[in-house]
């Protein structure tokens, strides 16, 4: 499964998140590629991502897409990344 980060340069929070999100899936037991990228590129780079991760700020930049859109409300929150994540996979 392919997951991506999302922010304004995909640089910073989206590289924060990203860590944050293989912390949480080492944690499940998983081994899924993550991401990070900027709003900019996210058509390309998520293509094919199963789920994007992101604030509530850059969910109508994502426009249309065939992932989960997961709002993260705080990036250093393992337990919130954790909760949303297992829902989105399964």
């Amino acid at each position: 499964m392919k997951i991506v980060t999302i922010c304004g340069a995909g640089m910073g929070t989206s590289a924060i998140l990203k860590v944050n999100v293989e912390r949480v899936l080492k944690k499940l037991g998983r081994s899924d590629e993550v991401v990070a990228a900027d709003v900019a590129s996210v058509s390309t780079v998520a293509a094919d991502a199963q789920v994007i991760l992101t604030s509530q700020h850059y969910v109508e930049a994502i426009g249309k897409t065939w992932a989960d859109v997961i709002v993260i409300d705080n990036f250093l929150d393992l337990a919130e990344i954790e909760a949303k994540l297992e829902d989105a996979l399964g």
